[in-house]
């Protein structure tokens, strides 16, 4: 792989068996990602946007094609290694906040880096680098806040601060603003923009939003799992 690439995915496909009938989920996608830039994988619903997001995240196996994330070939590796790349070289974000209710905003920063294997730093670090992650997202002052107090935009900020907090090199994003106003869903759009620029991670967003896709650098279109040029 190119080492100017933080990602490299080619000829992707995504086959499965829908009342004995054949789906192609994906249909030989390849697409390539640098640090600080940003793709929309874009099209209407049902066009493999979200599988091909979960195959470059490591998350659901292709039945065939190859994914390059830190110089491996990740669905060869055995699981523990794969799970270990996911873990500490992606950061997710989903439509759905998935903050766990009963812990507050820093609480559920801290999450990814206390369930960690291997701890190397002290409680009182993780807790100093949550409430960094938080500042980055303009959440300084609701740290202590839980789930329950906080607004949807607030909710997503934090789980945004959640997928950064191990310093990924590549953040996923599947329609990060699918459950926000048009308003709130522009601030998103400008937090995740700014942290691709200031974090230089690559950034790749599944979106429906044609508003969202003209921002990025660069747009995937799908339609029926395969590449589908811009008309």
């Amino acid at each position: 792989m190119n080492e100017d690439f933080v990602i490299a995915a080619r000829d992707i496909r995504k086959i499965y068996s829908n009342d004995g009938k054949e789906v192609r989920a994906v249909d030989g996608v390849s697409v390539n990602l640098k640090a600080s830039r940003s793709l929309a994988i874009a099209g209407p619903s049902g066009a493999g946007k979200s599988t091909f997001l979960h195959i470059l995240g490591g998350l659901d196996r292709p039945t065939s094609g190859h994914v390059v994330l830190d110089n491996a070939d990740i669905y060869k590796l055995p699981d523990r290694e794969r799970a270990r790349i996911r873990n500490t070289k992606i950061g997710f974000v989903f439509q759905f906040y998935h903050l766990l209710p009963e812990f507050t905003a820093l609480e559920n920063v801290m999450m990814p880096l206390l369930m960690k294997h291997e701890i190397r730093n002290t409680k009182y670090e993780i807790r100093e680098r949550a409430a960094g992650a938080l500042k980055l997202v303009g959440l300084a002052k609701r740290l202590n806040h839980k789930p329950s107090e906080l607004s949807g935009g607030e909710s997503q900020r934090v789980a945004i601060a959640r997928a950064v907090i191990n310093s990924p090199e590549l953040l996923l994003c599947d329609e990060p603003t699918g459950n926000l106003d048009s308003k709130t869903s522009e601030s998103i759009y400008e937090l995740l923009f700014g942290l691709e620029k200031t974090l230089g991670v690559a950034l790749a967003i599944v979106t429906h939003d044609e508003n969202l896709s003209r921002k990025t650098d660069d747009i995937l279109r799908l339609k029926d799992g395969k590449i589908h040029p811009a008309s």
